[in-house]
């Protein structure tokens, strides 16, 4: 992340410029879709950033990934589609009439997948190949390796792969667009950002990832905390029994029971973040001293908890954080609202995740220094 961010947000922010002195309308939601898509297709999939930019089976899997591109077009449809399963009882008979464009929606998806695996499987043969040649001893380590050397299945490689993606694209794209846009809406909390980023920042640098931490930005991550409070970018978990179990508190669940908590409702409960819950205020994860507080998982269940906990809680804390410190410190942004109806609140559409329905449009001002 250390290295792969810095770079990638660099060429987002001179396309952000760019549109600046143009005065475009800028969909900050696809901006962060496009970001977050080559971060995780670095990190997951093992393909570099010069990769990404020369012409090759690389380029092809970036190109096919990208917010705009057909595979996911037909992700998004999938994900929304599936999300409105939730709400049919009866989908396995309305999809006879009028599932087409969903199978071929997930005939994409899968035909994708398969493909991913097909370009890890080339890139470690040639890899091995040439250590033969130099003697040299190949080291794999990225989430592909890993998967590909635990099971033998390409499909189950190839399904966890883009579970991956759905996991560190969507939902970190779709918490930076909620937070940006709570920002929009309550600029009065810009000033106190940029207090903190003066100073954590020095003069004309940027800042090393290790001091991303609450103890050192509390005012950002507050801000964080508050945006996936408020907006969680998995609405709801559901699970089911495998097996007879118990829970902590004396209830029994037989096998093939169904769990469901809906972390929307949990994050804006009053008996657990007083009668505001439904505003809008940072200030409530920060103590008298101006220090992070840290709640359970069982209060703000936005990563899980337990055995089942989040494996990208600590990346997309890192990103969120970093990129909030740089795109305050770098632009102002003005959200472009209703003009009939400029309060009234944005919402998500349908999915299984929490994309914001139309994107965020706003226009994008270099900051004055």
């Amino acid at each position: 992340m250390k290295e792969v961010l810095p770079e990638v947000y660099a060429e987002t922010r001179q396309s952000l410029l760019r549109q600046a002195a143009d005065n475009s309308t800028v969909d900050l939601q696809q901006v962060f879709l496009d970001l977050t898509t080559t971060v995780v297709g670095v990190l997951a999939y093992d393909v570099s950033l010069a990769d990404i930019r020369s012409v090759g089976l690389a380029d092809t899997v970036k190109m096919e990934i990208d917010a705009s591109s057909p595979f996911s077009k037909a992700f998004d449809y999938a994900s929304d589609h599936v999300g409105l399963r939730f709400q049919n009882p009866l989908y396995h008979i309305t999809e006879l009439f009028n599932g087409a464009q969903f199978w071929a929606s997930l005939a994409e998806v899968k035909r994708f997948g398969r493909e991913i695996v097909a370009t890890a499987r080339k890139r470690r043969s040639h890899a091995a190949f040439e250590s033969l040649i130099t003697n040299e001893e190949v080291v794999f380590g990225s989430l592909m390796d890993s998967l590909m050397e635990t099971f033998n299945n390409s499909s189950v490689v190839a399904d966890a792969a883009l579970n991956f993606l759905s996991a560190g694209r969507d939902t970190t794209a779709q918490s930076l667009t909620w937070a940006f846009y709570a920002m929009m809406r309550h600029p009065e909390l810009v000033r106190d950002l940029r207090q903190e980023i003066d100073g954590v920042l020095e003069s004309g640098t940027d800042v090393d990832m290790s001091k991303l931490q609450p103890s050192t930005v509390p005012r950002i991550m507050a801000f964080y905390y508050e945006a996936l409070r408020l907006y969680p970018p998995v609405p709801f978990e559901i699970k089911q029994c495998e097996v007879d179990v118990t829970l902590p508190d004396g209830t029994f669940l037989p096998k093939t029971s169904v769990v469901l908590w809906c972390i929307w409702s949990m994050n804006r409960a009053k008996e657990t973040f007083g009668d505001d819950a439904h505003l809008f205020r940072p200030s409530r994860w920060l103590d008298e001293r101006g220090r992070l507080v840290n709640k359970t998982p069982f209060e703000f269940p936005v990563f899980n908890g337990g055995p089942r906990a989040c494996l990208g809680k600590k990346m997309a804390e890192v990103m969120g954080a970093w990129l909030i410190l740089h795109m305050v410190r770098d632009f102002d942004f003005d959200e472009i609202r209703d003009p009939a109806q400029p309060e009234r609140e944005r919402v998500s559409q349908n999915s299984l995740t929490l994309p914001m329905q139309n994107g965020l449009p706003c226009k994008v001002k270099k900051r004055k220094s």
